[in-house]
């Protein structure tokens, strides 16, 4: 396919064409929130694979922050799930009335069926990237670890695999679960697995809880 811009591609670089664009969108919308896994395992390498091209997000000023801890140890993974209930549990007592008893159907996390755990943490004391972007919003090396965390988001689900982001945890009790540094920043704990179902419609708005807004609606000019 011809590229079309005024200036030329340099040699080898990629052409996204207008069937790659729809498969891209269908990605983005195909891409959901998993919380109920089958309990088989993932083939061997692929947990891996996706840890490396999450590593190709963006970072600020190159610092790739990212820290990956693959949580497989039982006494660990019961730990965490002490944790979440906890929480858990302290959200729906902080929910009134009838939303209590919404809060209480929702499934939130896919601790028990999912077979790989993974944390992430970003570094806040990484030297890489000698400080570039940091000086005046240090909170640049919490973003992009996000950037990395949706970059796996994307590429399991192109492989098939489900992710579940749990946030319902205490950071503080996740890292001295863990012995990370005192230097990590807890962002999420991630399941993932093969999903049980698959829908283009989040889990949230199916359950009642919140519906998606229309992009537009946050667009603003100045």
């Amino acid at each position: 396919m011809a590229n079309t811009s005024a200036d030329p591609l340099p040699p080898g670089a990629p052409v996204f064409d207008a069937v790659f664009r729809e498969k891209l969108q269908a990605l983005l919308v195909w891409r959901r929130d998993v919380r109920r896994f089958r309990p088989d395992p993932l083939p061997d390498g692929i947990l891996e694979r996706l840890l490396n091209i999450a590593c190709l997000a963006p970072s600020v000023g190159l610092s790739e922050p990212w820290r990956f801890v693959t949580v497989c140890n039982a006494r660990r993974r019961a730990a965490v799930r002490r944790n979440f209930e906890r929480c858990n549990a302290e959200a729906l007592a902080a929910e009134p009335g009838e939303r209590a008893a919404r809060y209480a159907r929702l499934k939130l996390a896919g601790l028990d069926e999912a077979p790989c755990h993974v944390a992430v943490f970003a570094d806040r004391t990484t030297s890489k990237g000698h400080g570039l972007g940091r000086r005046t919003m240090p909170e640049m090396i919490g973003y992009s670890t996000v950037m990395a965390v949706y970059t796996l988001w994307l590429a399991a689900r192109a492989e098939g695999v489900g992710l579940g982001w749990v946030s319902i945890l205490d950071p503080q009790e996740i890292a001295a679960t863990l012995e990370v540094p005192e230097s990590w920043t807890f962002i999420g704990y991630l399941c993932l697995g093969y999903p049980r179902e698959e829908d283009s419609v989040p889990a949230l708005e199916r359950a009642g809880w919140e519906e998606r807004s229309i992009p537009a609606a946050y667009r603003l000019e100045r």
